[in-house]
């Protein structure tokens, strides 16, 4: 059992009443809560002054904490984390938003539109900033080309056996020219046909080296430059979406510390380890202010879900980013229901 666990089973049930209802009003609000506040709303008939001595109490333990020069509290990051683990009330999807989500995900077959959709329908249901981990498309590739675009500059374009296309900048090495380029993809063609962006890059090394005499060098290279994209600079995901920045800025009014959160975000920094965080729990996690790096500057929260394709493989990621006073209660079943829906739609169609 965590310490956190361990305090909120030693409280006796005026203080994890308290508790509760600091954590729910400052959620609500925003505000400190005061004991006169808590004296109306308890059940229990106590005095303020009781009230009072129940949250130094709190605020010893490192649970509440003292804003400025008010008279009420509000959590700590320890408080919030504790009242997530133990005593949260995780709301139901209402009808009316399971509805809304579904019209989203459901319709036309381009997975790459409907998490475009997701991210702005998260972002807009939730009033946080969205953030969908895009996966990476798994189709046969059909042809491969590349398209010098300046001396330091070249274009990669892949097209796919089901008609998607896609197309990546890189830097190639120095010396390359249009015959060097026209040989590494020719080479790539001859391998590439039925094989998957992940299986190509298997065959791409093995023949490389084993025939590193007969292919020149710099087509060579191009190969190896070109394909490393896909693996390299954008990790394991095709792309990141973001959704609702003005959200953030709406609760927090802090412009600098949010443009830093989403370049940041915009630059994939500890982007790809949510996944592998994520996968060390059973569905949704909670990352709460600096939990995590990316949060710790920001004084933001993400709640996250992995979503998985037919051979139960998780390939994506949904969540939702705001402040650390979250509606953690309403949020957290939203984003479970859309990674169902957006896993299902996924192995569907796969």
């Amino acid at each position: 059992m965590s310490n956190s666990g361990k305090i909120l089973e030693e409280m006796n049930d005026r203080s994890r009443e308290v508790f509760r209802r600091v954590v729910e009003g400052y959620l609500r609000s925003g505000e400190p809560v005061g004991s006169r506040t808590l004296t109306r709303s308890l059940e229990e008939n106590v005095s303020a002054a009781t009230i009072r001595n129940v949250m130094s109490d709190l605020e010893h333990l490192g649970l509440l904490d003292s804003p400025h020069i008010s008279a009420g509290r509000i959590p700590t990051q320890q408080g919030l984390r504790m009242f997530v683990d133990g005593l949260l009330e995780i709301n139901t999807v209402t009808l009316a938003d399971r509805e809304k989500m579904e019209a989203t995900v459901t319709g036309d077959r381009d997975v790459h539109g409907m998490l475009d959709r997701v991210g702005s329908m998260l972002s807009n249901m939730t009033h946080g900033a969205s953030l969908v981990l895009a996966p990476k498309h798994e189709a046969p590739i059909k042809h491969i080309e590349f398209v010098s675009l300046a001396p330091d500059r070249a274009l990669v374009v892949l097209v796919f056996g089901d008609g998607h296309v896609e197309n990546r900048v890189f830097k190639p090495s120095p010396g390359q020219t249009p015959s060097s380029m026209r040989e590494a993809a020719n080479f790539l063609n001859a391998l590439a046909e039925g094989c998957t962006l992940s299986e190509l890059g298997g065959v791409i090394a093995r023949e490389i080296s084993s025939r590193r005499q007969e292919l020149n060098t710099l087509a060579a290279e191009m190969v190896e430059n070109g394909l490393a994209i896909w693996d390299g600079d954008s990790g394991n995901y095709e792309r990141l979406i973001v959704r609702g920045r003005s959200n953030l800025l709406d609760e927090s009014g802090d412009l600098d510390r949010i443009r830093s959160l989403f370049d940041d975000l915009e630059q994939k920094r500890d982007i790809a380890n949510f996944l592998e965080l994520a996968e060390q729990g059973d569905g949704v996690r909670i990352f709460i202010g600096s939990e995590n790096q990316l949060f710790s500057l920001s004084g933001s929260s993400l709640v996250v879900s992995p979503y998985m394709n037919a051979d139960r493989k998780i390939v994506g990621a949904v969540g939702v980013i705001g402040p650390t006073r979250l509606n953690y209660g309403r949020i957290v079943p939203i984003v479970d229901y859309t990674a169902q829906l957006v896993g299902k739609l996924i192995s569907d169609q796969g």
